[in-house]
């Protein structure tokens, strides 16, 4: 049993460093490319599927994207949504969005469809759309809010006419292989569930009617499939340090100098004509050149200090020459949230993912003020004041407890300095100067002393 005790643990602590490295990769591993967001622990986007009616080869169906993630939002241009049919159908019409191709219709004669794609692409309508062609929450560019913002603004439906499809509950096949793109990569979806059939209550309040079959698709979003560099970084200062800390070098990127254009650098001085003009809302950032090259940088700076409160500075900086941040948010994570007194021109709620701690706050912009972020240049930065109230047990200036712990902007979480770069009190700086110096003295007075002894 000695023996056997003694083969098991040489053969454990031959092991055990390849064991560690593994699973640390492993772990890496998901935690950059996991959904789950400890924040937002049951945020999705989930697609529902209801076949109101059947027609002579298929059925009536309205299609409801619903989003019901607390702070990460879809803004323009939009959403796009694909999917892949089961059997051989096609769309006869839709009404509040589109197919953006027709694909090959050769074989029908008389009624062509609207798409006889395998793998249909479907966009939403854009505003100010013929009524004829409209439903219920449709024709919004594929805009669409996140459910704090603005939980009425945060679906998006259309309906659509599938032919060459089952007629009966028993006979219909659910598409596969749903795709949602916001508008770029970024999220996952699962299989297609048949559930419960949705139930829709009459004006009236009096008469409940329900589809004849429904099924959902859940959408879960991975910063990392979105893409492969951070996109936005935080920068620091104080009143009580000369030290401004910086965004970390290179943290959405470096520069590439043997690419030229990669770029702008905002001295050239003809800016305006290596700045493309086709898109106001570009999915791919063009940025101003920075040591951090981030499309969006957020300052945190400790304003003042009074006696019973003290007062933050928040600016939001849009380094991005390609793109206009609708609906812009910003969800920070503090632990004197909970005591916040006052903010200004910026809306907040407080999001508790742990319902006894109030450590996390949201933040977005006032509609028609400040809600929508301008592109790089005089305009592009918002910014705001919040004003906390002190509790003694916890408030300090020492050890960087006044910086934010996280941030993320539009559901991303930014890059952050190292916490040995945060601005530092005077007298802890002053300190430790005074000890070096101390030690440096002693260690010059023992060196004479032994020389002059010697």
């Amino acid at each position: 049993m000695a023996n056997l005790f003694l083969f098991i643990a040489r053969s454990f602590f031959k092991l055990s460093s390849f064991s560690i490295l593994l699973l640390f990769l492993l772990s890496f591993s998901g935690l950059t490319t996991t959904a789950y967001d400890p924040l937002d622990p049951n945020g999705n986007i989930t697609i529902k599927w209801d076949i109101m009616s059947w027609t002579a080869d298929g059925y009536v169906a309205v299609v409801t994207i619903y989003n019901f993630q607390q702070y990460r939002h879809i803004q323009s241009p939009g959403w796009t949504l694909g999917w892949k049919w089961a059997k051989k159908e096609v769309i006869w019409s839709m009404m509040g969005g589109q197919t953006t191709e027709q694909g090959d219709c050769s074989r029908f004669k008389g009624n062509i469809p609207h798409c006889c794609k395998k793998d249909p692409t479907v966009v939403d309508l854009l505003p100010g759309t013929p009524y004829n062609q409209q439903i219920a929450n449709c024709c919004k560019g594929g805009v669409l809010n996140s459910w704090v913002q603005d939980p009425d603004s945060a679906a998006s439906s259309f309906q659509v006419s599938v032919g060459q499809a089952g007629t009966t509950n028993k006979t219909v096949r659910v598409p596969k292989n749903f795709t949602l793109k916001a508008p770029g990569p970024g999220y996952t979806c699962g299989p297609a569930k048949i559930v419960k059939p949705s139930r829709f209550v009459t004006l009236d309040k009096r008469r409940v009617t329900q589809a004849l079959m429904t099924w959902n698709v859940t959408c879960t979003y991975s910063q990392f499939l979105a893409q492969k560099t951070p996109t936005c970084c935080v920068s620091l200062s104080s009143f009580y340090n000369d030290t401004i800390v910086p965004c970390p070098q290179c943290s959405c990127g470096c520069q590439n100098t043997s690419q030229p254009g990669t770029c702008i650098d905002p001295e050239t001085p003809h800016i305006a004509s290596v700045i493309p003009s086709t898109g106001k809302n570009s999915y791919t950032p063009l940025v101003q050149c920075t040591s951090h090259m981030c499309p969006v940088r957020i300052h945190w700076h400790v304003k003042l200090n009074y006696k019973e409160y003290w007062r933050v500075k928040v600016t939001i900086t849009n380094f991005n020459y390609n793109m206009n941040y609708t609906l812009w948010n910003l969800v920070v994570q503090h632990p004197n949230f909970d005591n916040l007194t006052q903010i200004f021109s910026f809306n907040y709620k407080s999001i508790t993912p742990y319902a006894a701690i109030n450590d996390t706050a949201m933040l977005w912009g006032v509609k028609f003020y400040n809600d929508l972020l301008y592109q790089a240049g005089p305009l592009g930065n918002v910014q705001s004041e919040l004003l906390f109230r002190k509790d003694k047990s916890t408030f300090t200036f020492e050890k960087g407890w006044a910086f934010p712990r996280r941030i993320y902007f539009n559901g991303d979480i930014c890059v952050m300095p190292p916490p040995d770069a945060y601005p530092w009190l005077p007298n802890a700086s002053s300190h430790q100067f005074i000890s070096t110096l101390s030690l440096l003295m002693t260690l010059l007075a023992a060196i004479a002393f032994l020389f002059g002894y010697a």
